[in-house]
């Protein structure tokens, strides 16, 4: 039995991917409805689509990050609104800063934790109910991540739009290195890396990746007869392609393409590198 396609389905998958409406109705088709086959499908077939990231199933409403004065502890959190017009409310975005600096002072280990703190004679969690009841609409606080590390640089990009904390192996020496660390949060907000390293990748992924890619080199009317170590070889470096596109300290630094983000960091400080880092967006 054929699973049932609507409009929807097609504008999301659509949305996520970049790719054609018709293309995404075939690879929904294809795929019975099932929306990461779907975005497997698309890229088998060669298209070049978004990268599946958890943010994008995120609400409208902003994100604010923030690093203790003594600069080795941070927070992000999101706090969400139904609609744009509610997000850019500056007595929204001034209750974000107010939740984000309890959390810093406070350090909750969880959202649960945080909406439990004490807030203007009540909790968190009953402000958010009272901001619900004055607005009219649903908000709540959808992600709270925390870093610690010997230095750690919190970064808002957009509008509040997405927020980063970056640690570093060393605690902040001058302002060069302060800038190095605002200048890789500026690449983890541009590129979204999926992970630090190549071992921070998760198994499963490698694993759907070079599915992904055997799959294409089947395809490839340039590897029909090749050598299954030939073919594998570039498996491989395609795969590597994928490291370096989507690793934070293999990919090109953004303001200097000539070089890695880990060469650039060791042009600071031949130790320095980072050691965590947390992205949260909106959209």
């Amino acid at each position: 039995m054929s699973a049932t396609i609507t409009a929807a389905d097609v504008n999301k998958l659509r949305q996520t991917t970049g790719a054609g409406m018709m293309d995404c109705r075939k690879a929904l088709v294809e795929s019975e409805g099932d929306f990461e086959k779907a975005i497997d499908y698309l890229r088998k077939k060669g298209q070049k689509v978004a990268a599946n990231r958890s943010d994008r199933e995120a609400k409208e409403g902003v994100v604010i990050a923030k690093a203790n004065p003594d600069g080795n502890y941070g927070i992000v959190l999101q706090l969400s609104s139904e609609t744009d017009f509610v997000a850019k409310n500056a007595e929204f975005i001034d209750f974000a800063n107010e939740l984000a600096a309890l959390a810093e002072q406070n350090m909750p280990t969880d959202i649960d934790a945080l909406k439990a703190l004490p807030m203007a004679g009540a909790t968190v969690g009953d402000k958010l109910l009272e901001m619900v009841a004055k607005i009219g609409e649903k908000i709540d606080v959808v992600r709270y991540e925390q870093v610690s590390a010997d230095a750690v640089i919190a970064y808002i990009h957009g509008n509040y739009r997405i927020g980063v904390l970056v640690g570093l192996n060393q605690a902040n020496q001058n302002d060069v290195q302060l800038n190095a660390g605002r200048d890789v949060a500026m690449q983890i907000a541009a590129m979204n890396p999926l992970g630090l390293n190549h071992e921070s990748i998760e198994p499963a992924v490698i694993e759907r990746e070079r599915g992904i890619v055997m799959d294409q080199m089947k395809t490839d009317p340039k590897m029909a007869g090749k050598p299954d170590d030939m073919i594998a070889k570039v498996a491989e470096g395609k795969l590597n392609a994928f490291f370096k596109e989507n690793t934070l300290m293999a990919q090109a630094f953004v303001k200097d393409n000539g070089k890695s983000v880990a060469d650039y960091l060791k042009g600071i400080h031949q130790d320095l590198t980072v050691t965590q880092f947390v992205r949260v967006a909106v959209g």
